[in-house]
C-alpha cells in the first residue's frame, strides 16, 4: 500500500467538555494514521483551540490549512479530524469547504471515529452527522444563552469586568488602582472637563485602558455612560448589537447587581445628562455628512504621523488623534489656508527643485539598471537614518555623519546613470507637476477631482502647526 501524506485538524471550544483534549485527538488521529500506512508532519497539525465552529473564517489555524491545500504541488492527500463536527458545525461551510478540496485540490477529508464507508450511501450517512451536529450546535448555544440571561436576571456576573473593577468569586470587586480613575473620570466630566481632555489627561498620566490601550473618546464615554458603576448590570438578551456601541438600544435590559458601586447615582446622572445636553447641542454637526476637499487623505501631523481629517462643520483640518485624545499636540488649520499653502509650495519646489521623495516601494525589475535599484536602496538608507535621528535613536552628529556617508553613495550611482535619462525623468517630473497644478488651480474641476490629480505626484504632505511649516514628500520619479 503507496505511504500517504495527511494533514491533522483539531479543534477543541470551550462548549466541549465531553469532547477529547487537543493532545488526546492528536493521538487519536496519529494512531489512525500509523495503522493506515499514512504520514503526518508537525507542521501540518492544524489546531484552533477555545474557538467555535459555527463560522470557518473566525478559525485561523482553519483558514490557514485551506489556504495551504490550494498550493501547488498539493501538500497532502487528506484532511484527518477525530469528529466531523471538528471541521465544521454549519453544513454550508462543511459543503463549500469539503467541496472545495474535493474537486479544486484532490483532498478528502476523514473522520477517523465515524467509518462510513465510500458507497453512495456514505453520502447520506455523512450528510445526517453534519447536520445532527449543526444542531447540536444551534442547541447548545440557545441553551447557554438561556442560562446566561437566567443568571443576569438574578443580578448574577455574565461578562468581563469593566475597567475600575476585577472578578472575584463570581462578583465584580473595585480594583485598587483603577477605581480612584474611575472616580477622577466622572468628577472631572462633571466639573466641565471635555471627554477628548480627559482621554489625554489619563494617556499622559500613564494609565492605560483594560486592555492596555491608550484612552480615546469613545473609551471615556463608554464608562461615563456604564451603569455598571452605580451597582448595576446590562444586558441585550438578544446578544450585542454591532451598531449599539455605548449599549443605549431598547432592548437593553438593566438590573441590580451584587457588586460594589464606584459612585453615587447624583454623580452618574449628572454625568450622563451633560452628554445628552452636548449631543443636542451638536446634532446637526454630527448629522453633516463630510465633503470632498482637494487635500483629502494628503495631510499627516508632525507630531504623531496620523492624517488630518475634517472638523468644525468641515472648514478645518485637525489631527485625527488629537480629536480622539491621543495626540497632545493641535494641528487645527482652516482647509483654504493649507490648500493656498500646498499650492505656494508646489511652486517653490518646482522653481527652485527642492524636492523630497519617499523610500521607493518597489524594489527593481528585471529590467531596470542595476544602478537604479541600488540607487533605491540608497534612497531607503536616507530615510531610516532620518526617521533615527526624528526617533532620537541617533544624535545629530551620528545623523550628519550617515547622511554624509549614504549622500555621497547616492551622488556615485547617480553618476553611473545615463545623464541624458536623469535629465529625462527631471524634466518629465518637472512638465507633469506643473501641468497638475494648473488643473488643481481651475475651478472647472471638483475637489475631488483635484485629490484624485494630487495623488499622482504627492505622496503625504506634512504639516507643522508650531512653526507653521509644511513639507511635500513627492513620489518618486524613479
Amino acid at each position: 500500500m503507496p505511504i500517504k501524506r495527511a494533514a491533522a485538524y483539531v479543534r477543541v471550544s470551550t462548549d466541549d467538555q465531553l469532547e477529547y483534549s487537543p493532545d488526546s485527538q492528536v493521538n487519536k488521529i496519529k494512531e489512525y494514521a500509523q495503522h493506515n500506512n499514512i504520514i503526518i508532519l508537525d507542521e501540518f497539525i492544524f489546531l484552533d483551540e477555545g474557538i467555535s465552529g459555527r463560522k470557518a473564517e473566525k478559525r485561523p489555524a482553519f483558514m490557514k490549512m485551506i489556504a495551504l491545500a490550494k498550493t501547488s504541488p498539493k501538500p497532502f492527500d487528506m484532511i484527518l479530524v477525530w469528529k466531523y463536527s471538528r471541521f465544521a458545525r454549519s453544513r454550508q461551510d462543511s459543503i463549500v469547504y469539503k467541496s472545495m478540496l474535493r474537486k479544486q485540490c484532490g483532498i478528502d477529508v476523514i473522520s477517523i471515529s465515524e467509518q462510513i464507508g465510500e458507497n453512495k450511501t456514505s453520502i447520506l450517512i455523512e450528510a445526517i452527522l453534519e447536520a445532527m451536529d449543526e444542531y447540536y450546535s444551534i442547541n447548545l448555544a440557545e441553551e447557554v444563552k438561556r442560562g446566561m440571561n437566567e443568571k443576569f436576571s438574578r443580578g448574577g456576573v455574565v461578562s468581563q469586568p469593566p475597567f475600575g473593577y476585577r472578578m472575584g468569586n463570581n462578583v465584580f470587586i473595585p480594583n485598587e488602582e483603577t477605581a480612584p480613575v474611575v472616580r477622577m473620570i466622572f468628577e472631572n466630566y462633571i466639573a466641565g472637563l471635555e471627554i477628548r481632555k480627559i482621554a489625554m489627561k489619563l494617556n499622559n498620566m500613564g494609565i492605560r485602558s483594560t486592555k492596555g490601550n491608550l484612552f480615546e473618546n469613545r473609551t471615556i464615554e463608554y464608562i461615563l455612560t456604564n451603569p455598571t458603576y452605580i451597582g448595576k448590570l446590562r444586558r441585550n438578551p438578544n446578544g450585542h448589537e454591532k451598531s449599539d456601541r455605548f449599549h443605549q438600544s431598547l432592548n437593553t435590559v438593566i438590573v441590580d447587581g451584587k457588586h460594589e458601586p464606584l459612585i453615587s447615582e447624583e454623580l452618574y446622572m449628572m454625568a450622563n445628562e451633560r452628554i445628552k445636553e452636548q449631543k443636542q447641542n451638536y446634532i446637526h454637526y454630527t448629522q453633516q455628512k463630510t465633503t470632498d476637499y482637494m487635500l483629502r487623505g494628503l495631510c499627516r501631523c508632525s507630531d504623531c504621523g496620523s492624517t488630518l481629517v475634517q472638523a468644525v462643520k468641515g472648514t478645518s483640518l485637525q489631527c485625527h488623534k488629537y480629536a480622539k485624545g491621543q495626540c497632545k499636540t493641535s494641528h487645527s488649520i482652516t482647509i483654504s489656508k493649507m490648500n493656498e499653502a500646498v499650492v505656494n509650495k508646489i511652486k517653490n519646489d518646482i522653481d527652485n527643485y527642492d524636492v523630497s521623495f519617499p523610500s521607493p516601494k518597489n524594489s527593481a525589475t528585471k529590467t531596470e539598471n542595476i544602478n537604479e535599484a541600488l540607487l533605491r536602496k540608497e534612497y531607503q538608507k536616507l530615510e531610516r537614518v532620518k526617521k533615527a535621528f526624528e526617533e532620537k535613536i541617533d544624535s545629530i552628529e551620528e545623523y550628519k555623519m550617515n547622511k554624509l556617508r549614504i549622500q555621497s553613495r547616492i551622488s556615485a550611482l547617480e553618476s553611473a546613470i545615463p545623464q541624458q535619462k536623469q535629465d529625462k525623468m527631471v524634466a518629465g517630473f518637472n512638465i507633469k507637476v506643473k501641468r497638475i497644478l494648473d488643473i488643481i488651480m481651475s475651478d472647472a474641476i471638483s475637489e475631488n477631482d483635484k485629490n484624485t490629480m494630487l495623488r499622482q505626484i504627492i505622496s503625504h504632505i506634512i504639516f507643522d502647526r508650531k512653526n507653521m511649516t509644511i513639507q511635500i514628500v513627492y513620489l518618486s520619479p524613479l
